[in-house]
């Protein structure tokens, strides 16, 4: 998932001490009916010590929402109806995502990347890959620009991106960032990236040709609708699945089966392992498996 929220994350006493200093009550009621909406709406499983976590993000929500207790909030999260709740429901969970990305992150996929692309894009072949919590979107990009390298920037390479934060979508559509971000060599930056001037010097701005290669949406793993269109040669789906708990995998696991070729590879992050789904996926390389 993308950039880490440089919040308080460390397991603080929510309901002793410092909980007499804080600007809305939140009691241990109040954390486990976040833990269940979470887990209802996006398959996220917060662990016990997130107190202070959930406390520091969900409380910019109370000021700006005008409610003067998370009991309050969470009553009318729960009951209210309309445009004006769902837009809600899309705040609340966008607060409780975690986001780290970079560019080329977990570098040891991007040459077997590339030897997929070249074995299964032949012949003119269209290929269709499918990058989920794409987030600011260092990832996709990564992903074109292993296309582009690999295949030429001419090459039948669709990229679905993914997440279900809208805020992380917003900045990976307008594809700027720093110049000095991390995981870029110069010689991609020349290639890939149109140097900012005047007001927007120190910044980059993906190059219009590499920026046609993605389709960002939002989508939650978890919810009804999966309609994703043609099914997916390689799924990127790196460091998803450790905020699901065990059936939540499973479930999540079978649905992408779903929407991928025979054959196709499924990339994940470097803490997940998926033995258990034999029937599903079979390990083909470090963190890569294959669709059975």
């Amino acid at each position: 998932m993308a950039t880490q929220r440089l919040l308080d994350d460390r397991p603080a006493d929510a309901f002793g001490a410092d909980a007499a200093t804080r600007e809305f009550s939140f009691d241990a009621r109040d954390f486990a009916r976040v833990r269940q909406l979470i887990h209802q709406r996006a398959g996220i499983s917060l662990h016990e010590h997130k107190h202070a976590m959930v406390y520091s993000r969900l409380a910019r929500r109370l000021r700006e929402t005008g409610y003067r207790s998370f009991g309050s909030y969470l009553q009318w999260l729960e009951t209210a109806s309309g445009d004006a709740a769902e837009r809600e429901w899309q705040e609340f969970v966008n607060c409780l995502t975690t986001n780290l990305t970079a560019f080329f992150r977990e570098e040891h996929h991007f040459p077997l990347l590339a030897d997929a692309l070249r074995e299964r894009g032949g012949a003119g072949r269209s290929l269709r890959l499918w990058c989920n919590a794409a987030s600011t979107g260092e990832e996709p990009y990564s992903l074109a620009m292993c296309a582009a390298e690999t295949l030429g920037t001419g090459a039948a390479v669709r990229i679905v991106a993914s997440d279900i934060d809208t805020q992380v979508l917003a900045t990976a559509q307008r594809g700027v960032y720093p110049a000095d971000a991390r995981g870029l060599s110069p010689e991609r930056l020349k290639r890939h990236f149109l140097r900012g001037t005047g007001a927007n010097a120190g910044y980059i701005r993906v190059r219009p040709e590499l920026a046609r290669l993605i389709e960002f949406r939002t989508f939650n793993l978890v919810g009804p609708q999966w309609s994703l269109g043609e099914p997916f040669d390689i799924v990127f789906c790196r460091n998803v699945m450790i905020y699901f708990d065990a059936p939540t995998q499973r479930r999540v696991l079978e649905r992408m089966h779903a929407v991928m070729r025979p054959g196709a590879l499924l990339f994940v992050g470097h803490s997940e392992n998926f033995t258990e789904s034999r029937d599903l996926f079979q390990l083909r390389g470090k963190t890569v498996y294959q669709r059975v």
